[in-house]
């Protein structure tokens, strides 16, 4: 991770804590300048991560950027979760496997696998990414498109997840808490939620970034048959609560 991505946590964490903190005091803290701190919230503001004020910054919650612009950011966390939930999915014959940039960089890992599957998504970058597989049967799901994220929604989607059953869904997160992991997107939580119902197990894929965040839509409550999936071990209150829930964590 490199130091102004380390930085850009650091000044999410800082926002969560006490929103109303001025950038002089952020580049006290962090032990940079003012400037810096200035420019940092300027790209964390362009990426929807927070909203720039007079003087500062809040920290969003039920925004969530465009799927191409949530693509660039941290590409080596998702990469090095995405091999971690390969080697998770064993040899099951079929998965959900919902939109997002974390399901992106796991499908980019998936389609070369060497055994048949079949893949049920709402997301059209996944089932592109996953059609050139000839081993991979892909169906796309039917409903209404949401441009931003490049999936569908609304009630066919929902009608159609319910005739299949699968043994994994696979969704990323917008936020992960001690209770469980949300969404900011109202229509995409509807679906996902629909996807882990109709699953015997749900994994989620979901960077550290969204570490203490808790979106619009709750999807799901820590328990039985849940695995979050993550690049760093959570901070000890959110890792205490997921492991006392009984559901798994695979972390690093």
């Amino acid at each position: 991770m490199s130091k102004k991505t380390q930085r850009h946590d650091q000044i999410l964490s800082i926002l969560e804590v006490n929103p109303s903190i001025r950038v002089a005091e952020m580049a006290d803290e962090l032990g940079v300048s003012s400037e810096t701190v200035r420019r940092d919230l300027t790209e964390l503001d362009e990426t929807g991560r927070i909203k720039r004020t007079y003087g500062g910054a809040v920290r969003t919650k039920a925004f969530e950027p465009a799927l191409a612009e949530r693509l660039q950011l941290h590409t080596k966390a998702r990469e090095q979760i995405a091999q971690r939930a390969l080697e998770r999915i064993g040899d099951a014959g079929s998965l959900f496997i919902s939109g997002g940039a974390t399901t992106l960089h796991f499908a980019r890992a998936l389609r070369g696998i060497d055994r048949q599957l079949t893949v049920l998504t709402p997301a059209f970058s996944i089932a592109t990414e996953l059609s050139v597989n000839p081993l991979i049967q892909v169906m796309s799901l039917p409903g209404i498109v949401e441009p931003r994220e490049g999936l569908v929604y609304g009630s066919e989607t929902i009608k159609c997840i319910k005739q299949f059953r699968t043994p994994i869904a696979i969704t990323g997160a917008s936020g992960v808490d001690e209770e469980g992991m949300s969404e900011a997107l109202l229509h995409a939580g509807q679906v996902y939620s629909a996807m882990i119902e109709a699953a015997d197990e749900a994994l989620i894929l979901a960077d550290a970034s969204k570490f203490g965040f808790r979106s619009l839509q709750r999807i799901i409550d820590w328990g039985p048959n849940v695995t979050l999936i993550t690049d760093e071990r959570p901070p000890p209150p959110l890792w205490e609560a997921i492991r006392q829930s009984e559901a798994d964590i695979i972390a690093g």
